[in-house]
């Protein structure tokens, strides 16, 4: 594909997308960057081209059709002062909720701030005077650059027309040269972007309701979320549609005396054997809340191209993949009951045969993990969660630090009767402040709180350790050192630049934690063997203070152990699907 037929993909699929969300009108005026944009939409004949000479004032009559027919309509701009003189319109949008979408052609980055023709600073340019800013990819040959173009289409659409409503602002950067070749029509795509307040609208869901009711080979992906009743809720959509959950641990269904026949926990596992991948493709993904953990899981969502994707979020839009061609924006809860309650009525077919497939790969996944765990005396980092999933009290709280901790949370730690809240901060991913948010919630959590880091994330946050003697906290943290940064050891930069490895990534720091313990008045423990572990965590969990548990292990050797682990899953899955088979 060359540059000109990359344009006219990535163009057309952003302006079909306007479409699919429901945009019916847009208002241009003549310029030269915004050729790709204008040419695209007048092939689109959903959508009523309106044209004007000066921008301000085609702001404000965008403003007036915007208000008039209560729904979204877009305003092109090339590049430069034209952009500037939409301000105005903007200002009045947004403080009369009006649903503008403000499409800004830009030049690429490496003409700005050189002294350009029509450049200026085009990126945020309303300030706070719009909803919501993106920009979209520079148009290229992926495939991933075109979906992404589609999704901030109907992103700009469904949040423009948000409660409350009000104005959004995308930027386009074109290279020349500026005439796209439409070689062929996009790909089609059923979806459409349904924007709901906290009281889900019934008929609004109505179109939703039909894709899930004659779509039985569907599965869930329960994404990281807080609310620990939204259990019930999926569960109860789950055994409606017969679709299998795959829980993330950070989404409060994997602990609790909820009915989990239908909750998968080695998932991880279990979709890193490619024969699995191939035989369990879906034909419709229903996602809820945020994105998953699980690296493999990521890569079957985006190998699973063909499958129809929902995603129902409240509101932030995590899709990474840009696969999602339903989405819905609402509170989970009332949401999930209002889809359960339409699909009661409705009596979806489902496939029994499909979701116990699933379920028992799953189960003779989490067997075989267990077995292989079982056999580890030496300190396994991967170990720590199995033991924790046994040994944690009804109405724990359990925290788990990025990088490796959440990683290993979600491939070893299985569905458990008990209440227990996971928590996580996977907003930013980062490996800073761990130890503090964990104290933070001790300090209100009713039950015992357990903190599972690494030494990279107990480091940097030290400091965060005075909470714990000035507030008197009681908590557990389970340090898991391996002196550096162990997730680097699963990486690329292992195998391909070995010469600078630990100098770059691996950075060991050969520090003795238990000094810092003392420091801070906390106690100390560093068990030997799994039944001082766990005798250790025992104790802690009934102390009333702080207490470091530290488990030193080797980053190679960890590494190692979890390769073999993932080896005898895949083994085990592969069997399976050849006993399925006729």
């Amino acid at each position: 594909m060359n540059d000109r037929e990359a344009l006219g993909t990535t163009v057309a699929t952003f302006v079909q997308s306007l479409a699919d969300a429901g945009l019916r009108h847009a208002c241009f005026a003549p310029g030269s960057r915004s050729t790709p944009l204008v040419l695209a939409l007048v092939r689109e004949p959903r959508i009523r081209l309106w044209d004007h000479l000066d921008e301000r004032s085609m702001g404000y009559f965008a403003l007036g059709l915007a208000r008039a027919l209560d729904e979204p309509v877009a305003v092109v701009t090339t590049s430069g002062t034209a952009a500037a003189n939409l301000l105005p319109a903007v200002v009045e949008a947004n403080l009369s909720l009006v649903p503008l979408i403000v499409l800004t052609a830009d030049r690429p980055p490496e003409l700005r701030d050189t002294g350009a023709p029509q450049t200026i600073d085009q990126l945020r340019l309303y300030g706070s005077h719009v909803k919501w800013f993106a920009e979209t990819p520079l148009p290229d040959a992926t495939p991933l650059t075109r979906r992404a173009a589609g999704t901030i289409a109907r992103r700009a659409v469904t949040v423009a027309r948000a409660l409350p409503p009000g104005p959004v602002h995308v930027n386009l950067p074109f290279r020349e040269p500026l005439i796209p070749c439409f070689t062929s029509p996009p790909e089609q795509r059923d979806g459409q972007a349904l924007t709901l307040s906290t009281q889900p609208n019934g008929q609004a869901l109505e179109p939703l309701v039909e894709l899930l009711a004659t779509h039985p080979r569907g599965i869930i992906v329960a994404g990281p979320q807080f609310d620990p009743a939204l259990a019930d809720a999926v569960i109860e959509l789950a055994a409606l549609l017969g679709y299998p959950i795959l829980a993330d641990p950070l989404s409060q269904l994997r602990a609790g005396p909820h009915p989990r026949e239908l909750v998968l926990d080695a998932y991880d596992a279990m979709l890193r054997e490619p024969a699995a991948v191939a035989a369990l493709a879906p034909e419709l993904v229903l996602r809820i809340g945020g994105f998953p953990t699980s690296k493999s899981l990521q890569l079957a969502l985006d190998a699973w191209g063909e499958a129809i994707h929902v995603l129902i979020t409240p509101g932030n839009w995590p899709d990474p993949l840009h696969r999602a061609g339903w989405v819905v924006c609402g509170s989970l809860r009332p949401t999930l009951r209002t889809l359960a309650r339409l699909l009661a009525e409705r009596v979806p077919h489902s496939d029994i045969v499909w979701s116990a497939r699933w379920v028992r790969l799953d189960r003779v996944t989490r067997s075989a993990l267990t077995q292989g765990l079982s056999r580890l005396e030496e300190p396994f980092e991967g170990r720590v969660f199995t033991e924790l999933a046994t040994l944690l009290p009804d109405g724990a709280a359990l925290v788990a630090g990025n990088s490796m901790p959440v990683r290993d949370l979600d491939s070893f730690f299985p569905t458990i009767e008990q209440r227990v809240q996971i928590f996580a901060n996977r907003g930013a991913n980062g490996i800073d402040g761990v130890t503090s948010t964990a104290l933070g919630i001790a300090a209100v959590h009713p039950g015992p709180t357990v903190l599972v880091t690494g030494d990279l994330s107990f480091y940097h946050d030290l400091t965060g350790l005075l909470a714990a003697r000035r507030h008197q906290l009681r908590a557990t943290i389970v340090l898991l050192n391996n002196n550096g940064g162990g997730i680097f050891s699963f990486l690329p930069q292992a195998s391909e630049v070995p010469e600078h490895f630990e100098f770059l990534f691996g950075t060991p720091h050969g520090l003795d934690f238990r000094h810092a313990a003392a420091l801070f008045g906390l106690e100390y423990r560093q068990p030997p063997n799994w039944s001082s572990f766990r005798a250790a965590l025992r104790a802690s969990l009934e102390s009333d203070r702080v207490t470091v548990i530290e488990l030193r292990t080797d980053r190679q050797r960890n590494w190692q152990l979890h390769q073999e682990l993932w080896t005898e899953a895949r083994a085990t899955v592969r069997a399976a699907l050849a006993e399925d088979a006729p």
